[in-house]
């Protein structure tokens, strides 16, 4: 009885009375912020890693790869289980892993053994990212929820090109291993004030259990297409015709096992591939804006430093000031979008701001020959301010489209469709860069394809007009 009264509270969506609200917010922000720094906090210091663990580089490069691919898998598996077990437990169980994994990278004696470290705190990434959106959603009432989607986002957003500038500051003050230090003590306050401050759900999904054979094939669909993917854009000029043949093998056989799990998620009442919320027009619409935005973005990120330091002749400190450009317009736009949301559909906000977003990529292909620092920085701006207008709006509409019993769900394919779209922009920009290479030609035909996925997620947003 007690059980069925506390159901009944979360959907309601009265969220948690204040001041828990704010805890929890905080719970949830310092939560995903370590989760995502992550995926890029490691990249500067890999020359660092390799020559002290006496490692390839490109053996070294797993470090990185282990973080992303373990929680690329998991994203799905966790959410269905948050529905099951509880958001809160998901998440609180998640951060422990990731703060136990942390330590392990610090006392990490070879590269084999920090790489499985680094595989550990991305399942327990996974599981924080997995739930996080659900968890706002349960800890905002309905009127606050698209401003409360719109700092998540921010956060997001800051975090993911944050992860440099701050590798900087402490690699240029100690050794790699206070990456993974300065992690500890964030992990465990985030976990005593998570645990006294996060909200129960106690929406118990009513299919059946969690089947091995289908977190098998959800984590063996990923990982083919993920190293079919990774190896594909590694490879450098046509010499690697081998390679290409396998990378080719991996993406077809995880093609063919996708298409048997998918067609067997077809028969579930809750399937832990969520297909049941693609069949929501407006959900799926959303999801391709999400992964071709974010494709965009990856696009231009790795793109845009070459083109600064190789073909401009800027300073690493001019490179990264002028990037700065980029969060600062996103941090100052997508408050103002998430205001909007009750007030303007937001397809609309969001094809507006991939508009935006596509004609700042496109004019910094067209900028003079040496560009001031003004006309860069603002071109960037212009990127940045598109991107926050479109990510609060497209956020609100996955978590918020499904019932709020599938909101583990929802908070499941946003991650993944930020992953998807990430390893996506790499692969191209690989691609882009193993034909013409990373001197000017590479990074202006890198950031002009950045700029027509832009466009066609724009036309995706605009399309939801009509659902």
């Amino acid at each position: 009885m007690v059980q069925k009264k506390q159901a009944v509270t979360i959907a309601s969506g009265d969220g948690l009375p204040l001041p828990q609200r704010r805890w929890a917010m905080a719970a949830i922000i310092l939560g995903i912020s370590l989760s995502v720094l992550d995926s890029t906090i490691v990249n500067l210091a890999l020359p660092d890693i390799t020559r002290d663990l006496g490692a390839s580089p490109s053996a070294a490069v797993w470090v990185v790869n282990a973080y992303q691919l373990a929680t690329l898998v998991l994203l799905l598996p966790f959410a269905h289980v948050g529905e099951r077990l509880g958001y809160r437990r998901v998440y609180l169980v998640g951060l422990a892993l990731f703060t136990g994994a942390s330590l392990l990278c610090v006392i990490a004696p070879s590269l084999p053994l920090l790489a499985v470290a680094r595989a550990l705190q991305g399942v327990g990434a996974a599981g924080m990212m997995s739930v996080n959106a659900a968890l706002v959603r349960l800890t905002y009432p309905v009127e606050s929820l698209g401003r409360a989607i719109a700092l998540n986002s921010v956060v997001v957003a800051t975090a993911s090109v944050a992860g440099p500038s701050i590798a900087a500051l402490v690699l240029s003050v100690a050794a790699w291993p206070w990456l993974f230090i300065i992690q500890l003590p964030l992990g465990i306050l985030v976990l005593v004030v998570g645990a006294r401050a996060l909200p129960h759900n106690t929406v118990v999904s009513t299919a059946g259990h969690l089947r091995p054979s289908d977190v098998v094939m959800n984590i063996l669909m990923f990982t083919l297409v993920f190293l079919a993917a990774d190896t594909l854009g590694a490879r450098r000029g046509g010499a690697d015709t081998g390679m290409v043949g396998l990378s080719i093998a991996m993406l077809v056989a995880g093609v063919a096992v996708g298409c048997v799990y998918i067609r067997r998620q077809l028969r579930e009442e809750t399937p832990l591939f969520p297909v049941d919320l693609l069949r929501i027009p407006v959900f799926g619409l959303s999801m391709c804006t999400s992964v071709t935005a974010f494709a965009a973005q990856t696009l231009a990120f790795v793109a845009l430093p070459f083109m600064l330091l190789e073909g401009l002749g800027r300073t690493h400190l001019e490179a990264g000031l002028a990037i700065t450009a980029w969060p600062v317009g996103v941090v100052l736009v997508a408050p103002l979008a998430g205001r909007l949301i009750p007030r303007v559909r937001g397809g609309l906000l969001g094809g507006i701001g991939l508009a935006t977003m596509s004609l700042g990529l496109a004019l910094l292909t067209w900028m003079p020959d040496q560009p001031t620092s003004f006309q860069l920085a603002w071109r960037l701006f212009l990127c940045g301010a598109g991107f926050g207008l479109f990510q609060s709006p497209n956020n609100h509409i996955i978590l918020t489209s499904p019932p709020l019993r599938r909101a583990g769900a929802a908070s499941g394919m946003l991650g993944t469709a930020r992953l998807t779209g990430q390893s996506a922009g790499a692969v191209l920009v690989g691609l882009v860069f193993s034909v013409w290479g990373v001197q000017q030609a590479g990074p202006e035909i890198a950031l002009e394809l950045a700029a027509a996925l832009a466009a066609v997620s724009a036309a995706f947003s605009l399309l939801r007009l009509r659902t």
